[in-house]
């Protein structure tokens, strides 16, 4: 018998297999349909960033089967419904409604549809029918709008992980949403938008573990808490940048292993305890509000693979626990106060593979430890005062250095040529080098250097392009004090990015620059003293700035360059014309030319669509008019052609482009009237007006001056500290922007000076030097923000408008040399702000106004004006009346029975009785040349105000 089972044997395993799957419950055929609709409500797109398989599309196109065996399905085995469904990173297109096959699956306890694309839209009400779900997943999968308030029925949620990128979805009421999900372990409402203050009832869910609230827009004070839940592991209410409180000085019983608390607003100091969180392997404060020294004992937090501290405002030194944190592979400290020495026992943090240190206060010597992290591929120590040598050629898997802005040397070792096979950035800025460190001439995996601010003499070695010919893509050398190139031409054909600005460069080998690196995209030498004819431009550049040179000759060559975004060739002594190939270069953002000796007429030709944002081609010898075709580059803010020869009619044509920030004319030969009765003008952005020095006539343009609305709001200091325009570098520079401030000469208080960056307040007007006439408009005293005015050397008449005083701000005034006449306002001695004012050379009469600003000018801003009296003018008003103080803002006139009289009255009555009151107090008061004055001058008021002629003068006056 025993034989005989044996024999059998194969064959009764065979039949219970078959028993036992026979038994097994198939996918039930509603379910099945279910699935079956849902996956035809979605297409499938491969080209998502975030597809990894599209598992649907191994489910049978006619359904048949059992769906328990589909990829992403999951089925209790006992009743073969479908219990779990996982989709994520399926590549899903579409939307999902609200009546939506999926919320027939009613026996779902996990869910899973992250990272998919549902296209905006929003997620649907229905969720919360699913009443046995334990885990819903619908992360990162572009949903849009309010989450759904049904899903807080879900009580048996353990996990929920709602998380967006974008912050595309609301939560107006967390409170209400989470008070019902008491069984949470996981909650991750990352980038959902909430702005209310932090959910207190977060802290009652004792069975978290992990808590992610990252940039939800919370604020008000972190509840101290939240710290203090038994079962957390992961904290992370990063980037809440209103979210204030500390870290509590506690005993830390729970099992944190991330805390995560960056980009808040939490100060304080770090508590000692934390030393106590024996299991934290992640810490962020990044970019907070803490200060302090870092405690000693976080050396205990032996478990810690990830320390970021940067942008606080930590102090003193932290070789006294860092040496300890033997598993740390990413550490910043970068961007706070620290100083002291750094650890001597860096060797210890053999896992380390990234390390800033960057602005900071350290002033001391690098320890040789550091150069034994074998493992390190990250270093940045810039930015601070360390001395030392550096020792690279143990690094091998280093692939970016920073050390700028040090006091450093570098040994030279043979070996180096097999050790640093994976650098790739080398920035030494001002690193008080003296000559090019060797082991560049090694690397062949190079993309970026930059050695500006140095003290590198001599030329430029050969050796340095050598083993970088394969893939250098950036090599800066600014600053430094090179004469020429040596040994031949560069070549490096992979270079797509180069700086050599602000050194002392003369020469280039065989001035082929667009020979030697035809890939070169990004191309710096401003500031050298190059003494050569222009070279070419690579043909592929699209930044080439080699301003600030002595170079001479014609700018054709510029013409191989058609992909050209911004182009810098000023401050050199180029000739010739300028070419009609720039018009065509339908990319290019920023042009200046300046400070050359160009000649002939700027083209005629910008194209619809012209991108230009900024021309610069002041102090050139150019001619004839400003092409209209300028009209084309609506993107244009700053256009600036002073001191050259060109003639024309003032261009109102320009006020098309309404993005204009700064027109600069000066010094040119245009001339006529700026309007006429048909000007319409719409220059609603312009900051600065310049078009002294030239030949225009006619009366003030008032309609002109209207049209300035950005100088009719006082702007605030703290708005955009300089003008600038932005541009965003094409092709392998994608992710580079140029920032380009505005660089002009403009007359201030008298001097002309030259700002290379002006600031976003500077509101100014220039139209001196013209032959403008009539009266300056009452209007001007709208432009409330303005900086400066200068009227000066111009025919204008009549009287200075008291509406200046309107303009609260003003810096500079200055209105000589006119035929202005009457008198000075005395609302200007409210301009507490005036630091230079002119109107000296005009027909002015009566007192200058005291008070303020007006007794620091001295007698040339008051010049040759016969009728002026009063300090600081040798002559003294004499006449009865002419210091009469006048109202402080007489701007709108009152009707001739207004309270003007009774206002005046009051004053003399306050006199009068102040003057009795004195007398009685001191008695026999002996009567001085000012008590005389005073006494006289009170009696003299009492007979005005008795006729009514008198009071019709000194109306009168105060009108003017």
């Amino acid at each position: 018998m025993a034989s005989l089972l044996y024999a059998l044997r194969p064959w009764i395993v065979l039949l219970l297999m078959i028993h036992t799957s026979l038994a097994k419950p198939l996918c039930h055929p509603d379910e099945s349909s279910a699935l079956m609709e849902f996956k035809r409500s979605f297409r499938i797109d491969t080209d998502q960033i975030r597809c990894v398989y599209p598992k649907v599309e191994s489910w049978p196109q006619d359904g048949h089967g059992d769906c328990c065996s589909w990829d992403g399905v999951e089925c209790n085995e006992a009743n073969g419904h479908v219990t779990g469904l996982d989709l994520s990173s399926s590549c899903l297109f579409g939307i999902i409604t609200s009546n939506t096959s999926l919320f027939r699956l009613l026996h779902l306890e996990s869910l899973n549809l992250a990272l998919n694309d549902f296209n905006s839209s929003s997620i649907p009400y229905g969720f919360g029918g699913l009443s046995r779900l334990r885990y819903l997943n619908l992360s990162i999968s572009e949903f849009s709008g309010k989450v759904p308030a049904d899903i807080s029925r879900l009580s048996r949620l353990i996990s929920l992980d709602l998380s967006s990128e974008w912050a595309s979805l609301e939560m107006p009421n967390v409170e209400n949403f989470v008070q019902n999900l008491t069984m949470l372990r996981e909650l991750d409402l990352s980038s959902i938008t909430m702005a209310s203050p932090f959910p207190h009832v977060l802290a009652n869910l004792s069975s978290l573990k992990s808590l992610k609230l990252s940039k939800c827009g919370l604020h008000g004070v972190l509840p101290v808490s939240i710290f203090q839940l038994p079962r957390l592991e992961v904290l992370d209410i990063s980037y809440n940048g209103k979210l204030s409180g500390f870290i509590p000085e506690q005993q830390w019983g729970n099992p944190l292993k991330s805390l995560s608390l960056g980009g808040t607003i939490l100060s304080g100091s770090l508590p000692s305890s934390l030393s106590n969180l024996s299991q934290l392997a992640y810490l962020d404060l990044q970019r907070s509000k803490f200060m302090g020294q870092i405690p000693a004992s976080l050396a205990n937090l032996t478990q810690l693979s990830y320390l970021d501290l940067s942008v606080n405002n930590f102090t003193g030194d932290i070789s006294h626990w860092l040496g300890n944190l033997a598993r740390l592979n990413y550490l910043d400290l970068s961007d706070n106060q620290l100083s002291g020495q750094l650890p001597s026992s860096f060797e210890n943090l053999t896992q380390l593979v990234r390390l800033n240190l960057s602005f900071n206060n350290w002033q001391c010597e690098i320890p040789n430890s550091l150069w034994e992290l074998k493992g390190l591929g990250y270093l940045d120590l810039g930015r601070n005062n360390f001395s030392g040598t550096v020792d690279l050629h143990k690094l091998k898997n280093l692939e970016s250095l920073l050390l700028d802005f040090n006091n450093i040397s570098f040994v030279s070792k043979p070996e180096i040529n097999a050790t640093l096979p994976k650098l790739s950035t080398v920035s030494l800025v001002s690193c008080n080098l003296r000559e090019f460190p060797r082991f560049l001439g090694y690397l062949k995996g190079l993309e970026w250097v930059d050695l500006s601010n140095n003290k590198i003499g001599g030329s430029v070695p050969s050796w340095m392009w050598n083993g970088s010919r394969e893939t250098l893509m950036d090599m800066g050398l600014s600053h430094n004090y090179l004469t020429d190139f040596e040994n031949g031409h560069i070549n490096l054909p992979m270079l797509t990015y180069m700086d050599l600005s602000h050194n002392l460069l003369t020469s280039f080998v065989n001035n082929q620059i667009n020979q030697s690196l035809p890939m070169l995209t990004y191309l710096d030498i401003s500031s050298n003293s190059l003494k050569t004819a222009l070279p070419s431009p690579p043909p592929l550049a699209v930044y080439y700035n080699i301003s600030n040179n002595f170079l001479f000759g014609e700018i054709q060559s510029i013409c191989r360059a058609r992909s050209l975004v911004i182009l810098d060739l000023s401050i050199n002594r180029l000739n010739g014309g300028i070419p009609s190939c720039l018009g065509n270069m339908v990319s290019l953002s920023i042009l200046n030319l300046g400070e050359n000796k160009l000649e002939g007429m700027i083209h005629h030709d910008y194209p619809k669509g012209c991108a230009l944002k900024i021309i610069d081609l002041t102090n050139n010898r150019l001619q004839g008019p400003i092409p209209r075709s300028l009209a084309n580059c609506s993107m244009l803010e700053y256009l600036n052609l002073g001191y050259n020869q060109m003639h024309d009619r003032f261009p109102s044509w320009l006020s098309k482009l309404t993005k204009l920030k700064a027109i600069i004319l000066k010094s040119n030969k245009f001339h006529g009237p700026v309007e006429t009765h048909q000007n319409q003008f719409n220059f609603s952005n312009l900051h600065i007006l310049d078009l002294s020095n030239n030949g225009f006539n006619g009366v003030l343009p008032s309609k002109l001056l209207q049209s300035f609305h950005a100088m009719k709001v006082i702007v605030s200091q703290d708005q955009l500290e300089y003008i600038h325009t932005s541009q965003r570098l094409p092709q392998s520079l994608d992710t580079a922007i140029a920032i380009v401030a505005y660089d002009m000469k403009l007359m201030n208080k008298g001097t002309e000076r030259e700002y290379s960056k002006v600031p976003y307040a500077l509101m100014g007007i220039d139209l001196s030097n013209n032959k403008f006439e009539g009266c300056i408009p009452d209007l001007v005293g709208d432009l409330k923000s303005l900086i400066s005015l200068n009227l000066s050397n111009n025919i204008l008449t009549g009287s200075i408008p008291p509406s200046i005083a309107n303009l609260t701000v003003l810096e500079s005034l200055d209105l000589s040399r006119n035929k202005l006449s009457g008198e000075i306002p005395q609302q200007l001695a409210q301009l507490t702000f005036l630091s230079s004012f002119d109107v000296s050379h005009n027909q002015l009469s009566g007192p200058i106004p005291r008070g303020s600003q007006f007794n620091t000018f001295g007698t040339s801003s008051f010049a040759m004006n016969e009728g002026l009296c009063g300090s600081p003018l040798p002559k003294k008003c004499t006449a009865v009346g002419d210091n009469i103080p006048l109202p402080p803002s007489p701007l709108k006139e009152e009707n001739d029975n207004d309270s003007i009289f009774d206002l005046d009255w009051k004053v003399v009555l306050i006199g009068a009785g102040a003057g009795f009151f004195i007398g009685v107090v001191l008695g026999n008061l002996i009567i001085d040349e000012k008590s005389r004055w005073f006494l006289y001058y009170s009696k003299m008021m009492a007979k005005r105000w008795k006729t009514p002629r008198r009071h019709r003068i000194i109306r009168s006056r105060a009108r003017n």
